[in-house]
Formats: C-alpha cells, sequence, structure tokens
C-alpha cells in the first residue's frame, strides 16, 4: 500500500477470539497499522498481552484507564481509526451498539469514532437467526455499519450451521478492498470478465493435455478488479487457487467448456481480459475407458480448438475493451502486435516464458503491454498482483476513451 493504513480491532467475548490474533498478525504483514481494544469478556478468552506482541501496540481493555494525562484514550483511538473491524461481534456487543451504549472501553470508542465500521458476527447458530440479532444486524445496517456474513460450519458450541466467523484471511481481504475501494470510484459498477489458468483435454479418464499455467496472474486481475468495486465474472480452468474475495468464479475443464462461458457473458462486459492459457489442441478421438499400455507406440491425433479470442474480436462492441495474453519463447514483440491486430484486441500482454521469475506458475512476471493506438507500456519484474494493478490502469484508460 502506498500509505500505512489504520485499523481498530474490537475484539469481544467468545471463542472466535483466538482467530483474532491470526488476524492481527495477518493485518500487520501486510503493511496496516493495528491497535486493537478488548471487552471484559474476550480478556476471559485470550490474553491483551497476545495482542500487544502481534501489533506492537498498547492494548485498550478499560474506559478510565489514561495512561497519558495530555489525551483522553477513547477519543484519540476514535479519531486514529481510518477503519474499524469488530471481529469477533458477539450478539451482546451487537446489541450494545444498536442500543448506543457507551459501558466500556470498546462500546465508547465506537460511539465517538466517525470511520466506517465492519462488524463479523460469531455466535451459535441458533443466537444468529434470532429475531432480536436480526433486528439489532438490521438497525446497525441502517445506521452504515457493513457486515461480514459468518461461514457455515461446526461450531463450538458442537452445532453445525451459519455463525462461524469468517476466516482472517476473509477479513483480511475486506479490510485490503475496502482502502482499494475507496480510492477507485471509476471502476465502481464496471462489468469484468477474466479468464484464467490452463484447460484440460481428455485423452482417457486417466490422462489429458495441459500446459503449466497456474492461473495465477488471472486471479490477480480479478482481485484487484474486485477490491476496485467491478462486478468480476473469473472463468477458471483447473486451478488449486482459492476463490478471490468478492469474485463471482465459474470453473471449467476444456477449452470448450470455456468458450462457452466466455460466450455467454461476454455481450454484457465493459472489460475483457483472457488470461487463461487455453489449449490450442484436443485429441481427436476420446475414449470412456483407460486405454492400455502395449509394446507398441501410440499416436495421438490432435485437432485444433475454438480461439477464444479471437472470436471474442470478432463480436467486440464498441464501448467494450478486450485484453489478451500472449506467453512467448521468443521474437516476443514481432508475434505480440501480430496477436493484437489479427484477434481486433485493444492491448496484449506479452511475457517471456524463458526470463527467470516470469513464466509459469511463478509469484513474479515481467510483461510489455502493446496497444493499437499508442506507444508500449514496460512492466519490469515484479509481483503478479503489482502488475495486475498497472494492467488494470491501462485497461480503464482504454475504456474510458471509448467512451
Amino acid at each position: 500500500m502506498l500509505e500505512t493504513k489504520r485499523v481498530l480491532l474490537a475484539v469481544s467475548g467468545g471463542i472466535a477470539a483466538f482467530k483474532a490474533a491470526a488476524l492481527t498478525s495477518k493485518l500487520v504483514q501486510a503493511g496496516f497499522s493495528v491497535k486493537v481494544m478488548m471487552t471484559k469478556n474476550a480478556e476471559k478468552f485470550i490474553s491483551p498481552l497476545t495482542f500487544q506482541a502481534l501489533s506492537r501496540e498498547p492494548v485498550y481493555t478499560d474506559t478510565f484507564e489514561e495512561p497519558d494525562p495530555s489525551q483522553i484514550a477513547h477519543i484519540d483511538i476514535a479519531d486514529w481509526a481510518d477503519v474499524i473491524l469488530c471481529a469477533p461481534a458477539s450478539a451482546d456487543l451487537i446489541a450494545k451498539m444498536a442500543g448506543g451504549h457507551a459501558d466500556d472501553m470498546v462500546t465508547t470508542t465506537l460511539l465517538a469514532s466517525t470511520a466506517p465500521v465492519y462488524v463479523a458476527p460469531a455466535m451459535n447458530v441458533h443466537m444468529y437467526a434470532h429475531p432480536a440479532v436480526k433486528r439489532n444486524m438490521d438497525q446497525l445496517k441502517l445506521d452504515g455499519c457493513r457486515f461480514i456474513e459468518p461461514d457455515e460450519g461446526y461450531l463450538a458450541c458442537g452445532y453445525t450451521g451459519k455463525g462461524r466467523m469468517a476466516e482472517p484471511e476473509d477479513l483480511l481481504a475486506m479490510m485490503q478492498h475496502h482502502f482499494i475501494y475507496e480510492t477507485h470510484p471509476e471502476w465502481h459498477g464496471k462489468k469484468v470478465l477474466v479468464t484464467a489458468g490452463p484447460t484440460r483435454e481428455v485423452i482417457d479418464p486417466v490422462r489429458y493435455i495441459s500446459n503449466r499455467s497456474s492461473g495465477k496472474m488471472g486471479f490477480a486481475l480479478a482481485e484487484e478488479a474486485a477490491a476496485r468495486g467491478a462486478h468480476v465474472i473469473l472463468i477458471a480452468g483447473p486451478s488449486a487457487l482459492p476463490d478471490p474475495h468478492g469474485v463471482t468464479r465459474i470453473n471449467v475443464t476444456s477449452a470448450e467448456e470455456m468458450k462457452n462461458a466466455v460466450l455467454k457473458h461476454a455481450e454484457e462486459q465493459d472489460i475483457i481480459i483472457k488470461a487463461a492459457a487455453v489449449s490450442d489442441y484436443r485429441p481427436e478421438k476420446t475414449y470412456a475407458y483407460k486405454v492400455k499400455k502395449t509394446d507398441e507406440d501410440q499416436e495421438v491425433h490432435l485437432e485444433r480448438t475454438t480461439d477464444i479470442l479471437l472470436e471474442l474480436g470478432k463480436i467486440k462492441k464498441e464501448r467494450q475493451t478486450l485484453i489478451g495474453f500472449a506467453a512467448e519463447s521468443d521474437d516476443l514483440h514481432t508475434y505480440a502486435v501480430e496477436k493484437l491486430k489479427r484477434k481486433n484486441a485493444d492491448m496484449i500482454c506479452a511475457n517471456s516464458i524463458t526470463t527467470p521469475g516470469g513464466g509459469f506458475e511463478a509469484d513474479t512476471n515481467a510483461l510489455t503491454l502493446f496497444f493499437q493506438n499508442k506507444d508500449n507500456v514496460s512492466i519490469q519484474q515484479t509481483s503478479k498482483k503489482a502488475a495486475a494493478k498497472v494492467i488494470l490502469d491501462e485497461a480503464h484508460t482504454l475504456w474510458r476513451e471509448k467512451q
């Protein structure tokens, strides 16, 4: 992040308080400045010393404890926060917030702050569904609080259902998205489609043809676009990567499945980014059974798959921006320019797969962006997340010029 963002974490009483410790660590590692305040019941589950060690900041537990006589602690940290995250938010804390109570450090600070407030509930499944809790959450939504839905699963009480606090990774993503969203109003409501990962072309139930694409570049683009406020559809080939926060993911396997999914959603998109490494060929014949090995050589006849980017270029609307990728081992410039023109793309993101740290499966990339009507843009080797920011900046410039 360009500057340190300040997160005030409010921890209330509940077994999910242990997740708040992991969240504190993740926030600090991600570059946030974190201060923690705790209810008295939270201290029964986890020690303030834990949060102090993880945040490297004092932990606030008592409204009347004023270590600095020149400041009023709950006013000072209320003014300090860029955002407040209540995690876990117990039914009791939610009720107090809805009623405007100010009887401890957490509730007093919440009333004194003008920062955006996120609430991550954590409680028993029946408590979460109780009319009083629902009523309190509805009131807080009207007051401007933003809720992070709990997960479904096994709860500490022994029940299985909705009420488990969102995972620290999801809460971290929400905080990152909050600050990215606020600084990119031009992306709010944009419709973006991203393809990512490899495809698999089946030979038999055991064997297939594929490539080494991990999907990391496409997933980074989808995640960044969603964080900026776009409505993102991610059409992904086989990949073990987790769903990016705020993205609608459609899983496919073959090139044909990816083509069908892309064409189904293409017309309504503002920006389409085809980052997937789609197989160029598939077996002409497939088998429903495992082909047994013999002493003889085997031949697999291949047929061409549909060129999805080429098809998109044919049906592209004047208002749409179409972006493709080119992974090359040699003569990068020639192939990228040819691809740009022949497929009617607005931008081609080209990278050399022979450059260390710039090929498939790596967390980094080095790219050259080619355009129809302006000079190339070089992205020196950097993380794929950082590269995604540059690509999206250029994509929006292209889109805006078309409007």
